[in-house]
């Protein structure tokens, strides 16, 4: 399986997915399989614990880049998996979702937290629009920019081949939240346009898993990794949540792989060919009301 860590220096998209620059920031993103044929991309926008060593670890302890906050457990290894198994590009993020949340529009006050799951983030401190401004930039142009244009100029790439892709997201949510137990083994988050939705839902619950819709979070966060790539270009999308204590471990995470494969290219065969629809958001507002 080819792997590429790729990092910024975007001119023309072709060139880009060609010659995979590198640049002083080391690697933003990585790319897997990117000369895969089949008709999808994965991307993973919480794939990595990592923080670049000018950052310090962000002024917290190693122990916190071991949890959620940091990252999301056993979804890199599924991403990668899903991009052998469908034959596909993958994109993963390079670092952790403490630096800055791919999965969030550039103007989402969460986009660069200060505080996560009770741990307080020091070096975030003062990185909004309104502080830290130049930082808040600095990580918008070298980390965020570069992850959302690599996953831009695949899916650009596959927009010239003879079938449209689809663009599935893959998470994972921890078992338990503030003292609640979740039962579901997978969660399917999605916006309007239920195109995978449906036939996803309807194949693993019909195996006897346990599917959230839009459980344990929802779907359509204004700007997020899928509203950009899915939503606002028309393509069939879908956010895929795995629980995190079936893929910690690499037996679970090639199970979980396989499971996903097999539903997702019997919806592509028996669903697809699909065609650019472009079904709004439940962001967008609505006229007359409050």
């Amino acid at each position: 399986m080819v792997v590429q860590h790729c990092g910024l220096d975007h001119n023309d998209p072709m060139d880009t997915i060609d010659s995979y620059h590198k640049s002083a920031n080391a690697a933003a993103y990585e790319l897997v399989n990117p000369g895969g044929g089949g008709a999808a991309v994965v991307v993973c926008d919480h794939a990595s614990p990592h923080v670049p060593p000018e950052y310090e670890q962000l002024g917290m302890a190693p122990s916190s880049f071991e949890r959620h906050i940091a990252y999301d457990i056993g979804a890199a290894e599924v991403s990668r998996h899903l991009a052998e198994m469908l034959d596909c590009p993958a994109v993963l993020a390079s670092y952790s979702r403490l630096l800055i949340d791919l999965n969030r529009g550039r103007h989402d006050p969460t986009l660069v937290m200060k505080l996560s799951d009770g741990d307080i983030i020091p070096r975030n401190r003062l990185v909004d629009p309104y502080q830290d401004r130049d930082e808040f930039e600095h990580r918008i142009r070298h980390f965020y920019e570069p992850y959302h244009q690599a996953v831009s100029d695949i899916v650009e790439r596959k927009l010239a081949g003879p079938l449209l892709p689809a663009v599935y997201s893959i998470h994972s949510f921890t078992p338990a939240w503030k003292g609640q137990k979740r039962d579901w083994e997978i969660g399917v988050l999605w916006d309007k346009d239920d195109r995978l939705v449906t036939p996803l839902i309807e194949r693993l619950e019909g195996a006897g898993y346990c599917v959230g819709n839009n459980q344990p979070y929802v779907g359509y966060i204004h700007g997020d990794c899928m509203s950009q790539h899915g939503t606002a270009r028309g393509l069939p999308h879908v956010l895929i949540e795995v629980r995190q204590d079936l893929i910690a471990a690499p037996d679970g995470q090639k199970r979980w792989a396989t499971i996903l494969a097999d539903v997702l290219k019997d919806i592509a065969h028996s669903v697809g060919p699909y065609e650019i629809e472009h079904f709004g958001s439940r962001n967008e507002p609505v006229f007359g009301s409050v």
